[in-house]
C-alpha cells in the first residue's frame, strides 16, 4: 500500500468499509497512493477489473498516483498494519525508532514465510524462492522473477512482479504474466545478452536478461550501435539481431517471426497464492483449458467451470484476452470422453486417474491408443467447447478422433443392425412380425 494512513481510527474504519464493499461482490478497488488515505469516500470499489483500470487512468495525474488493485490485497496490508499498530503503540503520532525495527523485523520474517508458502502454491521451486528471498532481504521496492516452461512449441515465459509496500517492510506478489513465444528455448546457463558498443577504448555496455520479450522491447528502444544476442556470456554469444546507428540492419532469419511480432503477455491476478499459478498459466497461453473448482461469482457463490482464453475476441484494453468459462451446466465430462476411446492408460485405475488430472490442469499429456490391434503413441487434449477429445502424432500432426473410439461410426451402425435384426427373429419366433 503506497498511500499512507495516518490514525488507527482510520484503519478500522477502512477496514470495515472493504468488507462490506467485498460482501457485496465488489474485488477491486482504486485510491491515490501519494497522499493519505483519511477516510473511505477516497476509495473507489468496483466489480470488474477493466473498471477499476478505466477509473485508475482517468484519474491519473504526476502527483496524484491512482492505481487498481484487488480489495483482498488492500484488506491484507491494513490488517497487517492495524496488528503492528496494536503491537507497537505509537506515541503522538510517531513510532520510537527501536519499536519500528522491531515490528519491522517482525514483518518481514512473516511475510517471506507468507509468500514461501504462496510461491509453493502457485508452483516455483527452491531456486526461485531463494531469488524472491535475496531481492526481499536488499529492500528492493519492486522487482521481478523470470522463469521459462517447455512449450508443445517454444517456449513460455513466466514472470512474476512483486511490490513493497509504501507503509512497511511488506511485499506482496499480486501478478502473474505469462507469454508464449515460438523462440528456441534457451539452453541451461543461458540469457539475452544486449551489447551496446561504444568507441574505441571504452567498455561495451553489456545488459543480460532472462524474459524474450522484455529484451525484444528494451533492444527496440535503444539508439547507436546495438546487438542483441543470446549465450552463456558475450564472448560466446550468437547474434539475433543488429542495429547501426539507431537502424535494424539484421535479424536472424529464424528469429524474425517472433523479432517482428512479438505476441503479448496474458495477465493474471493473484491473491495470496490463489489464482492461476506457473503450469495453469503456461498451458491457458498455449490455448488450452484449465478447470478450476475455487471460482467465485459476482455475488460471492463459488462454481467450478473449465477456462479458456478468448482467442476470437480482440484484446481489451489492457492488451489481455478475456476468459471464457464452461461451467458444470455446459455437461463437458472428460472422464466420460475418455472412457469412449481405445487408451490403454485407461486400463489401470491409477494411470486413468493421472491422465483425467493432467487434463484437468491443461495439460497435453502423451498416452497410448491402439489403432489396426498396434499400439500408437499420441498427444491429447481437451477440446471444451466442442464437446470431444483431440488426437495429435508425436510429431505434432492431428489425427481423426473416431479412429480410436472403442466403437467407431460404422461398428455402431452393424451393431445396431444387429439389434434390430435380433429383435426381428425374436417377434417372429414369438409369432409377433415386426411391420415396417
Amino acid at each position: 500500500m503506497s498511500g499512507l494512513v495516518e490514525k488507527l481510527d482510520t484503519v478500522n474504519e477502512l477496514i470495515d468499509f472493504l468488507d462490506q464493499k467485498a460482501n457485496e461482490g465488489n474485488q477491486w478497488v482504486v485510491y491515490d497512493t501519494d497522499n493519505p488515505i483519511a477516510s473511505p469516500y477516497e476509495l473507489d470499489c468496483f466489480y470488474e477489473e477493466i473498471d477499476a483500470l478505466d477509473h485508475a487512468r482517468e484519474y491519473q495525474q504526476i502527483f496524484n498516483w491512482h492505481e487498481a488493485v484487488p480489495i483482498s490485497n488492500l484488506l491484507y496490508e491494513l490488517k497487517q498494519l492495524q496488528r503492528e499498530w496494536h503491537l507497537y503503540p505509537r506515541e503522538n503520532g510517531n513510532s520510537h525508532s527501536d519499536l519500528l525495527f522491531k515490528t519491522n523485523h517482525i514483518m518481514n520474517l512473516n511475510n517471506l514465510e507468507d509468500l514461501k508458502k504462496e510461491m509453493q502454491k502457485l508452483g516455483f521451486g527452491d531456486a526461485h524462492i531463494a531469488k524472491m528471498e535475496e531481492h526481499m532481504r536488499k529492500d528492493e521496492p519492486f522487482f521481478k522473477l523470470h522463469d521459462t516452461v517447455k512449450a508443445t512449441r517454444g517456449q513460455v515465459d513466466i514472470t512474476l512482479q512483486f511490490k513493497q509496500s509504501g507503509q512497511s517492510d511488506y511485499y506482496y506478489l499480486n501478478r502473474l504474466e505469462a507469454v508464449h513465444n515460438l523462440a528456441k528455448p534457451l539452453e541451461e546457463g543461458q540469457k539475452y545478452i544486449i551489447i551496446t558498443h561504444t568507441p574505441e577504448g571504452q567498455d561495451n555496455g553489456v545488459k543480460k536478461m532472462e524474459n524474450l520479450n522484455e529484451a525484444i522491447t528494451y533492444f527496440k528502444k535503444q539508439s547507436g550501435n546495438v546487438e542483441l544476442a543470446v549465450g552463456k556470456s558475450a564472448a560466446s554469444k550468437m547474434m539475433l539481431a543488429n542495429m547501426e546507428n539507431g537502424k535494424i540492419n539484421y535479424v536472424a532469419r529464424d528469429f524474425e517471426r517472433t523479432f517482428k511480432s512479438p505476441p503479448m503477455p496474458q495477465t493474471f491476478w493473484l491473491n495470496h497464492g490463489e489464482g492461476f499459478g506457473r503450469e495453469h498459466a503456461a498451458n491457458l497461453v498455449q490455448g488450452r483449458s484449465v478447470y478450476r473448482e475455487d471460482l467465485l461469482n459476482r455475488d460471492g457463490v463459488p462454481y467450478n467451470a473449465w477456462v479458456q482464453l478468448d482467442t476470437d475476441k480482440a484484446r481489451d484494453r489492457n492488451d489481455n484476452l478475456t476468459m471464457r468459462h464452461f461451467t458444470d451446466a455446459y455437461g463437458y465430462d472428460v472422464k466420460a470422453q475418455l472412457n469412449d476411446y481405445r487408451i490403454k492408460e485407461m486400463e489401470d485405475p491409477k494411470t486413468a486417474q493421472k491422465l483425467e488430472n493432467a487434463l484437468l490442469n491443461g495439460h497435453r499429456p502423451l498416452i497410448t491408443v491402439f489403432k489396426d490391434g498396434q499400439e500408437n503413441k499420441m498427444f491429447l487434449e481437451t477440446a471444451v467447447r466442442y464437446g470431444k477429445l483431440n488426437f495429435y502424432r508425436e510429431d505434432g500432426k492431428p489425427e481423426k478422433r473416431e479412429q480410436f473410439l472403442k466403437e467407431t461410426g460404422l461398428e455402431v451402425s452393424n451393431s445396431f443392425s444387429k439389434k434390430m435384426e435380433q429383435g426381428k427373429q425374436k417377434d417372429v419366433a414369438q409369432g409377433q412380425g415386426m411391420t415396417m
